[in-house]
């Protein structure tokens, strides 16, 4: 079976990280897949905020605890040490997509490198708040920007899930 295929049918949200920070290497190449991504018009209107310092990442990680309801405490990014935050233009008119398919390279890229990913949500509550505008424009960001997704990385704790059977039914060929 061809690689990548084989990758995409391997691949499973991770929901138990080791604390250990992944290799710099490994995790600059994720990010480099995530910005080679496929992108309406070719605008490339994603960018990738990429998040490593401990401090950050818990902070982020309480603010997204408190906007989906979880008890104090709770790590909606399940202990995972890195955390890829995906943002795109909101001027942009692909920019959901565009963003989704740079978390799904990302997501890829890591299972290729024996490393652990999940998808989280509530960015885009995240960074409509002014105290995550102002950590962008500290950092040189201009514009609009709407958060996308977090592709949060590590060491897998334990073992991924069995794949769950996939659906009859979803496929209608036209011939």
């Amino acid at each position: 079976m061809n690689e990548i295929i084989k990758g995409m049918l391997e691949r499973r949200s991770c929901r138990k990280f080791r604390a250990e920070l992944p290799k710099k290497e490994d995790l600059q190449q994720i990010v480099e897949a995530g910005l080679f991504a496929a992108n309406g018009k070719g605008g490339q209107s994603a960018i990738i905020l990429a998040i490593t310092n401990k401090e950050v990442r818990d902070k982020l990680a309480a603010v997204n605890c408190k906007i989906g309801g979880w008890p104090e405490g709770f790590d909606p990014f399940y202990g995972a040490p890195a955390v890829f935050v995906v943002l795109a233009d909101k001027n942009w008119p692909t920019h959901v997509y565009d963003g989704s398919l740079v978390i799904g390279n990302m997501l890829l890229a890591a299972h290729s490198l024996g490393l652990g990913s999940i998808w989280i949500h509530r960015a885009k509550e995240e960074f409509e708040m002014a105290d995550w505008k102002d950590l962008l424009k500290s950092l040189g960001v201009q514009g609009e920007w709407e958060g996308i997704g977090h592709c949060v990385v590590g060491y897998v704790e334990g073992e991924l899930p069995e794949a769950a059977k996939r659906k009859d039914g979803r496929i209608f060929w036209v011939e």
